[in-house]
């Protein structure tokens, strides 16, 4: 359960790892800003093509599709998400990396996954034991070792706006979870093309001009996959595991990185690639050994999401139901008390 449970996020991590070496190889014909805005656009757009085929494919087979829009009394945790990471935290962060050397910011990067725990556990009340929390140390401190630099980080005037970036991408990963019951790919499609217009339009705005076609598909293809399918990726594993630990979870996606990086540019890992390595394997091993069992209650609650008629699912349907499962559509849960391991995942985000 705890491996089906980490796929998407450990893909999410994957896909955007991935991503950072291939963008490294656009940086040269690209405005740091004005890539972070095509990379958004491509996740968006591409995004937006797979929604359009995906409905026409429902619409060739006959299927009928019962998926709601998302509520009306959750689009401000969209919308505050969306301003949050999308538009605030990549324009900190270009605005922090022009007073800041590249192996100091790498450093800093790694403190968005402590600020996601840190307000998933202390905002949200969102559960955690010690192995949880060891598991979140280790990983982090993989990735410090994976950065690390003689230098070091320094809180210069550069490093403090890189900081408040990884606070904003903590208060989307949050904000995010809130909505995460919702499509995953409409949410990230969403993001996506908010952020890849306004990024786009501040870089033009300062003065970046437009590169020659390869470079801006190419931008693209690469935000399609490293941010679009990855974030929607995220939101399934926020759906399914809660912020903290899937922040701990996409905390390694520097790893992947690196080892992607060592592909393309072939060279021999140092000592503290092995060390990262070893204490990120650790971090996760912890989280997926995790066993979270209690009795507890479910409030009632209506919601939609993708779903099979297991305990926590036992309902009528409004409309006829041809017997395939999963599937989606508005339901409710009755109060209900039971005993089962669980994470704080859509259904399970009660007190202890």
């Amino acid at each position: 359960m705890s491996i089906r449970a980490a796929a998407p996020a450990l893909a999410a991590a994957l896909l955007f790892g991935a991503s950072t070496p291939l963008a490294k190889m656009l940086v040269g014909s690209v405005t740091p800003l004005l890539l972070a805005g095509l990379l958004y656009l491509g996740s968006g757009l591409g995004l937006g093509l797979l929604l359009v085929i995906r409905r026409l494919a429902r619409n060739a087979l006959g299927e009928a599709s019962h998926a709601p829009a998302i509520p009306r009394h959750e689009l401000p945790w969209l919308l505050g998400a969306i301003l949050a990471g999308g538009v605030a935290g990549p324009a900190l962060l270009m605005a922090g990396l022009v007073a800041t050397d590249a192996a100091s910011a790498s450093l800093l990067l790694n403190v968005e996954g402590v600020f996601t725990a840190l307000i998933a556990w202390i905002v949200f009340r969102e559960n955690a034991d010690k192995q949880i929390v060891l598991g979140m140390v280790a990983i982090v401190t993989g990735g410090i070792l994976l950065s690390w630099q003689p230098a070091g980080a320094k809180l210069s005037p550069g490093a403090l706006l890189i900081l408040a970036a990884c606070a904003c991408w903590a208060v989307d990963n949050n904000l995010t979870r809130k909505v995460s019951s919702n499509d995953a790919v409409l949410l990230a499609c969403l993001k996506g093309l908010v952020a890849g217009v306004c990024n786009t339009t501040l870089a033009l705005i300062a003065g970046a001009t437009l590169p020659d076609a390869l470079p801006v598909v190419s931008a693209m293809v690469v935000g399609f996959a490293g941010y679009g399918v990855s974030l929607a990726l995220f939101v399934i594993a926020l759906r399914h595991l809660g912020t903290a630990r899937t922040g701990a979870y996409f905390s390694v996606a520097p790893l992947f990185g690196v080892i992607i990086s060592f592909s393309l540019w072939p060279q021999m890992p140092d000592i503290l690639f092995w060390a990262a390595l070893a204490l990120m394997a650790f971090g996760v091993w912890l989280h997926l050994r995790e066993r979270h069992e209690h009795e507890h209650t479910h409030e009632a609650m209506e919601h939609a999401h993708a779903h099979r008629h297991d305990e926590h699912h036992q309902h009528e349907h409004e409309f006829p139901w041809d017997g395939k499962e999963p599937h989606t559509h508005r339901h409710r849960h009755g109060v209900m008390t039971h005993k089962h391991p669980h994470y704080p995942d859509i259904h399970h985000r009660h007190g202890h």
